[in-house]
């Protein structure tokens, strides 16, 4: 069975040593910003011809070909002769004292596709499209070209802001809301495939709330052709507003087959906005760890519907100072509901920096109210955290079974090869019965339990006790809190 690889849509081009330029692919894929659209309620109608919408906002549409210069890979281009050849020292004398040609430069190219949002020639584009580039051209829709500027980027969506210089105001397009994009309404993609110039495809959109890799992903899949060199190029619904901007495809080939992913243009909008502003992004920080509450998880939690973000850690930061704590469920943020963590993680990077939001939490079957004053994401990422608090030492080793699995307590010597922090206490996984729900859950050898029922656990009795405690309670399974290499979660084992 062939494996299916996620494409991001850029032409690659190196320069050849006669000076032909031959077309190559990228492989690695970014997070990239989508262009929304507006829709109605009511069900469309199937256009007759997509020809005016692309008559009236193709112009805005543009190429975007950059330039770098590379080492040319060993053995690559250029003729290649045998040590000892006859002919070796003819073609050392035609090529002079030029360096091998696997330490030889070259100048690469790469062809992709963008659109103007205002006139005064502000460009959006993909990041991936861009990147590593020494110069940067636009060509606009009528054949005229600009050197572009980058104003910046973002790598978590793959958007890219672009400036040209024009002496008159240019054709541009607007955003639209692509919340209100529905499956099976009509998109139209135009751009530049495969470096072939303008052209235009349509489809539908088949899937909404797409991820791929990054942390703010929100893209919309269509069947609408699209292929390399469409990265960076626009999605637009039928009223010609730019609802996502097309990103990457699935494909066992490097062909479009039908499989094809925009990113959502309110995320992409939200980007471009604060690119345009501060040449940077600037977003939310709650400062905790979370997972999504899956059924499992909520039924041992005693909840009665799966759904907010369960808090899994708390490092120092605004969270921590506003009284949030490891097994909180956060259920509303700034007074909007919180359907799982992937909303959370978009509400707080959309909310201001600095300012201070209401939280609800759940905690031990009551709801908490916080106000929590949110800090920089970026800043938080670049800044080191503190050490954890070395005083205390871990219980002497006991081992013993319990729920499908062989644990051990923490030792000193497990503490840095675990991922843990000096002090950090719990149950180390020795070994996993296979036919054990455990097993089922994910949980391996190394993985460390820190709670067991929201409360820690030092020693196979703190786990025996809460597992007692669970059953006198009724419920039918227990919450625990396992680190992986440091990274917390939670997982939801039967008891019965």
């Amino acid at each position: 069975m062939q494996s299916l690889n996620v494409i991001p849509f850029q032409t690659r081009r190196a320069a050849k040593v006669l000076g032909a330029l031959g077309l190559g692919l990228a492989l690695s894929v970014s997070p990239l910003a989508f262009a929304p659209q507006m829709m109605t309620a009511q069900a469309q109608a199937v256009p007759p011809s997509f020809a005016d919408l692309v008559e009236k906002f193709s112009p805005a549409v543009v190429d975007i070909q950059t330039s770098s210069i590379v080492a040319a890979e060993a053995g690559g281009e250029g003729m290649q002769v045998p040590p000892g050849s006859p002919f070796e020292k003819f073609f050392k004398d035609f090529n002079g004292d030029q360096p091998p040609p696997d330490q030889q430069m070259q100048r690469s190219e790469a062809l992709g596709s963008g659109y103007i949002i205002s006139a005064d020639g502000y460009v959006v584009t993909n990041n991936h499209v861009i990147d590593g580039a020494d110069d940067i051209e636009v060509q606009t829709f009528g054949g005229k070209n600009y050197k572009a500027k980058l104003v910046g980027r973002d790598t978590k969506t793959d958007v890219a802001l672009l400036k040209i210089d024009a002496p008159e105001p240019l054709p541009f397009v607007s955003f639209g809301d692509s919340d209100k994009m529905r499956v099976g309404d009509w998109v139209v993609a135009m751009g530049n495939p495969l470096g072939q110039g303008f052209s235009v495809s349509a489809g539908i959109v088949s899937a909404r709330g797409r991820e791929l890799s990054g942390t703010y992903d929100d893209f919309l899949q269509t069947d609408a052709a699209i292929n390399k060199g469409n990265s960076g190029g626009p999605l637009f619904n039928v009223n010609g507003e730019v609802i996502g901007m097309n990103t990457a495809i699935l494909s066992p080939s490097g062909g479009s087959i039908g499989i094809g992913f925009s990113m959502a243009s309110n995320v992409v909008s939200k980007v471009v906005d604060q690119l345009k502003q501060f040449g940077e992004t600037r977003r939310g920080w709650l400062g905790v760890r979370i997972q999504d509450v899956s059924q499992d998880v909520a039924d041992a939690m005693g909840l009665k519907e799966a759904k907010g973000a369960l808090v899994t850690d708390v490092p120092d930061g605004p969270g921590k100072d506003a009284g949030i704590k490891s097994g909180d469920v956060i259920l509303t943020f700034n007074g909007q509901d919180v359907k799982d963590s992937k909303e959370l993680v978009r509400r707080v990077a959309d909310a201001p920096i600095g300012n201070t939001v209401p939280v609800v939490v759940l905690r031990e079957g009551k709801q908490v109210s916080l106000d929590v004053k949110l800090g920089r994401r970026e800043d938080a990422e670049s800044t080191a955290q503190p050490a954890a608090d070395k005083s205390t030492k871990p219980a002497a080793p006991q081992t013993g079974e319990l729920l499908g699995m062989t644990l051990q307590t923490v030792t000193d010597q497990m503490i840095q090869d675990l991922g843990l922090q000096p002090g950090d206490k719990g149950l180390v996984v020795m070994k996993v019965d296979v036919a054990a729900e455990a097993y089922d859950k994910g949980l391996r050898e190394g993985d460390v339990i820190m709670e067991a029922g929201q409360q820690k656990v030092t020693s196979l009795k703190d786990l025996e006790a809460r597992v007692k405690e669970a059953k006198d309670g009724g419920r039918k399974s227990i919450l625990l809190l396992v680190r992986t290499q440091g990274d917390p979660r939670f997982v939801a084992l039967s008891v019965e």
